[in-house]
This record gives structure tokens, sequence and C-alpha cells, in this order.
């Protein structure tokens, strides 16, 4: 059996290495089980179940419903906030999530390369410790971009409950100044939701066909942390 290699320049390491640190592995989890959860409420927000009879105060389903949504926006919100905050305290791997170097033609180049393997084009597979460039990206444009935009879409509409001058309506109010309309903004956070609901289906296949098609572990590095190598094939360095 061929020994494992680390895909790395010149540095000769070979064996596993040590990737994601703890603080990344508990906000992906933590982060997954809120995704879920706002995704599952959010939609029973959308599109709320049929009226049961008798008194209102004898059934409190879509209240319960949206205090769920509210609670999980909270872990949602503060989660994404430490992790930024640990993108700039980590490894170089927690780096990546704010740190996309499009600057450089490589990059692309390596990009294009994953896009063809995850569309069955090519049969070649290039090592990588952290996140390919592919998966990169993906990960700045929904756990960065879209995320932020779900926070800010998503307390304004939380401050027309808390009413004015509170602190919802404080420090994101200023998205009816760009978008006066309520309902206009529910349905871009809706459409917000959707995108990310897709995302994950994206990342669930990502991973499941690292793990049997790559030369690297697709799900056990993010419960140890761990990236592991199956084989001496071509490196790429990252």
């Amino acid at each position: 059996m061929a020994t494992s290699r680390v895909a790395t320049g010149n540095d000769g390491y070979t064996g596993n290495v040590y990737v994601f640190e703890v603080p990344v592995r508990v906000w992906h989890w933590i982060h997954a089980l809120a995704i879920t959860a706002l995704a599952i409420t959010g939609y029973l927000i959308a599109n709320p179940l049929t009226s049961v009879s008798g008194e209102a105060s004898d059934s409190f389903l879509m209240g319960n419903i949206r205090l769920i949504h509210f609670s999980a926006a909270m872990v949602f919100a503060v989660g994404l906030f430490v992790r930024f905050y640990w993108a700039i305290v980590g490894n170089r791997y927690a780096k990546g999530l704010l740190i996309v170097p499009v600057w450089r033609g490589q990059y692309w180049s390596r990009l294009w390369h994953e896009v063809l393997m995850y569309s069955f084009l090519t049969r070649k597979v290039a090592k990588y410790r952290g996140h390919n460039p592919l998966a990169q990206l993906a990960m700045w444009l929904f756990n960065v971009v879209l995320a932020l935009f779900m926070v800010c879409t998503g307390f304004a509409l939380y401050s027309q409950g808390t009413g004015a001058g509170s602190w919802a309506d404080r420090w994101f109010g200023w998205v009816f100044v760009i978008e006066p309309s309520s309902q206009a903004v529910r349905m871009w956070h809706l459409l917000g939701m959707w995108l990310m609901v897709f995302f994950i289906i994206i990342h669930i296949y990502m991973v499941i066909r690292a793990e049997f098609m790559s030369r690297q572990n697709g799900t056990s590095v993010m419960i140890d942390g761990i990236r592991r190598f199956k084989d001496d094939g071509p490196r790429d360095p990252q």
C-alpha cells in the first residue's frame, strides 16, 4: 500500500495533517443544525399550517414555530460572527473562509479542474489540505455573502415585531431604507433560504463524492479535524 502524502509544495511533509481546529468544527455542526431549523420553520412561516378550531390560547403552534425560528436565527448570527473572528485568529485553513485568492491565475485553473471533476468530465483528482478552490469559493459566497444577507434581512423583518427604537430596528432598520416594502424584503429573505438549501444539497454531494472518489477524506475531516490522504498520486500545493 502506498504511503499517504500531504498535498504541500516543497516542505516534504508526509502523513496526515491536522487542518480544522475545534472552533471551526463546532461552528460547522452548530451552523448546519441552525440552518436546518431555520429552513424548516421558515418554510412553515411562509406557508402557515391550517388553523385549528377552539380558543386561540389553546393552540400556539405557529407562535412556537416562530420562536424556534427566531432562536435559531440568534444562534446562526452569533455563530457566524464567532466564525469570522476565528477566521482572523485561527490557522491558515480557518482564514480560508474570508480570504479567497481570486487574484491568482493558478486559483482559477484549479477551480475549473474541480468543476470538471465534480461534473464527471475528468477522472483526475487533486489533493488539498483544506478546501479545494471550488469549495472555498462556494463557502465564501454562501457562508459569508448570503449568510450576511440573511442576517440583515431576517433581523430587519424581526424588528417589525420588536418595534421602533428596539435593538433590531436600530441595527437593521436601514434595510427598509433600501427596500421600503416589507413584503419584498420577506420574499428576498425566502429566496435566500432556498439558495441556502441548494448550497447544502450541493455541499453534501461534494463531500460524499470526495469521500469515495478523491484522494482525501471528506466527512471525517470535519469530525476530528485531520486530513487523510489515500495514495501518492499527483499533488496540488495549498
